[in-house]
C-alpha cells in the first residue's frame, strides 16, 4: 500500500510536493531498484529451498515409442531371424525414489541458511541506501542554507547602498563609503552563483540517490529539538554490531559455509534407492493379422520393483578435495567477517565521534550566535547614529548572518549523524 501511495504521489501528482526525510527514507526502502533486486534474489532462494525439499519426492514418469523394422529381423512367432517387416510399441511407467541420501537433507538446510542471508542482504542494501540518501538529504540542506544567507547579504547590501547612496547626498557619510561596499558586491554575486550550483547540484544528488527521474520533489526540514544518544554504554558498539545486518549477513555465511563442509562429507555416506517399472509392449507383422493391442498389452505386461544400495569407495579423491575446499571457504568466511566487525566499528565510531563533536559545536556556536546578534544590534545603532562607517557595518552584519548559517548547518551535522546511528541499529 505505501509503495502505490509514492507511484501515484510521483506519476500523477505533477505539483511539486514536499518530503522530509522520514518520506524519502520510506520510499527508498520500498522502492529503491537495489532494494528490489534483493527482494527478487530473496525470493530465488526461497524456490531454492522448496527444489531442495522436492529431492526428497521421488520421481516419475511414462512414455511410449513406436517403431517400424525392415527387413532381417526377430519373428516373434516362432522367435526366429527372418525378412520380415514389423511395428513395435513399447510403453512403460516408473518410479525412482532415493530413500535415504544425507546430502537432500543436509541441502535443505543450506537452502534454508542462504534464503536467511538473502534476508539480511536486502536489509543490508536498504541501509545503504538509506545511509547515501541521509547524506545527501543534509548535504542538499547546507548548500539550500547557505544560499538563502547569501541571497539575505546581497538583499542587504543592495538595499545598504541605496540607504547610503541618500546620505552620500546630504553629506552625513563620505562617498568612500559606497565605493567600500560595491567592493564587495562582485565578490558575494559570484560566491552566490557557486552557491546556486552546489545547491542545484547537490538536489540532483539527492534526487539519484533516491532513484527518481522526476522533478516534481522539494525536500523540508521539519523543526526538531536535538536528539541525544547515549555513548556511555561500554556495549555501544557491540549493540550496534549485533543489530546491525551486514553482520548477521556474515554470521548466516559462516553457517552456510560450515553446511558446505558437512555436504562434502555426506558424499563418505551410502545411499539407498528404489525403484518401481511396469512396461509392455506390442509386436505385429506388417500386412498379417495380430491380436488386438489392448490383449497384447495385457499379455506382455511386466512389472519390476528394485532397491540399491551406493556405497563410495574411491572417488579420484574428488570428495576429500571439495571437503578440503570447504573447510577453507570457512576459514575465508571468518577473514570475511573480522573485516565487516572493523568497518562497522570504525563506521560507528567514525559518526559518534561526528556527533559528540557536532553537538559540542553547536552549543558553543549557539552562544557565539547571541554574540553576534547582539553586537549586530549595537552596531545597526551605531550606525544609524553616524558612529560606525558603512564597510564596518557590512561586515558585522555579515559576520551575524554566517553566524546563522554556521548554527543552522552545525544542528544538521548533529541531527544527520543521530540518524546514520539509526540506520546502522537498523532501527
Amino acid at each position: 500500500m505505501k509503495k502505490l501511495f509514492f507511484i501515484l504521489l510521483i506519476n500523477f501528482l505533477p505539483a511539486q510536493q514536499n518530503w522530509t526525510l522520514k518520506q524519502c527514507l520510506d520510499y527508498a526502502g520500498a522502492n529503491h531498484p537495489l532494494v528490489k533486486q534483493s527482494v527478487v534474489n530473496i525470493q530465488k532462494n526461497e524456490k531454492k529451498v522448496s527444489a531442495a525439499k522436492g529431492m526428497l519426492l521421488p520421481s516419475a514418469d511414462a512414455g511410449i515409442n513406436h517403431n517400424y523394422n525392415f527387413g532381417n529381423g526377430i519373428n516373434q512367432e516362432n522367435n526366429r531371424r527372418e525378412a520380415i517387416n514389423t511395428q513395435t510399441d513399447n510403453l512403460y511407467a516408473q518410479v525412482n525414489w532415493e530413500l535415504m541420501n544425507w546430502r537432500n537433507y543436509l541441502n535443505i538446510s543450506l537452502s534454508k541458511i542462504n534464503k536467511e542471508t538473502s534476508d539480511y542482504r536486502m536489509k543490508q542494501t536498504a541501509n545503504e541506501v538509506k545511509m547515501n540518501i541521509i547524506r545527501m538529504f543534509f548535504t542538499y540542506h547546507n548548500s539550500k542554507s547557505r544560499l538563502e544567507v547569501l541571497e539575505t547579504q546581497l538583499s542587504g547590501i543592495e538595499n545598504q547602498i541605496r540607504r547610503t547612496e541618500k546620505e552620500v547626498e546630504i553629506g552625513n557619510r563620505p562617498k568612500s563609503d559606497i565605493y567600500d561596499i560595491k567592493a564587495n558586491l562582485g565578490t558575494m554575486q559570484e560566491q552566490w552563483v557557486s552557491a546556486r550550483n552546489q545547491r542545484d547540484l547537490s538536489r540532483i544528488d539527492l534526487l539519484n540517490a533516491l532513484a527518481i527521474t522526476q522533478d516534481t520533489l522539494d525536500f523540508v526540514m521539519p523543526e526538531e529539538s536535538l536528539p541525544d544518544s547515549d555513548f556511555n554504554d561500554s556495549r555501544f558498539v557491540r549493540n550496534l554490531l549485533e543489530k546491525n545486518p551486514a553482520y548477521q549477513a556474515i554470521q548466516k555465511e559462516i553457517e552456510a559455509q560450515q553446511k558446505n563442509v558437512e555436504i562434502g562429507r555426506s558424499a563418505y555416506l551410502p545411499a539407498l534407492t528404489g525403484s518401481c517399472i511396469w512396461s509392455s509392449f506390442y509386436n505385429r507383422i506388417l500386412e498379417k493379422p495380430a491380436s488386438a493391442f489392448t490383449d497384447q498389452i495385457r499379455d506382455n505386461k511386466n512389472r519390476q520393483i528394485s532397491f540399491g544400495l551406493s556405497i563410495p569407495v574411491f572417488n579420484k579423491l574428488q570428495v576429500k578435495s571439495n571437503i578440503e575446499n570447504a573447510k577453507l571457504n570457512v576459514i575465508n568466511s571468518y577473514y570475511d567477517k573480522e573485516i565487516i566487525i572493523n568497518n562497522l566499528t570504525q563506521n560507528i565510531n567514525s559518526i559518534r565521534v561526528q556527533f559528540l563533536n557536532a553537538q559540542e559545536k553547536y552549543r558553543l556556536l549557539e552562544a557565539n550566535f547571541e554574540n553576534q546578534r547582539l553586537s549586530f544590534q549595537k552596531s545597526e545603532e551605531k550606525y544609524k547614529e553616524g558612529l560606525m562607517d558603512a564597510y564596518t557595518f557590512f561586515v558585522v552584519r555579515n559576520n551575524w548572518l554566517q553566524a546563522n548559517y554556521t548554527l543552522i548547518s552545525s544542528k544538521n551535522e548533529v541531527i544527520q549523524q543521530t540518524e546514520l546511528l539509526k540506520v546502522l541499529g537498523n532501527k
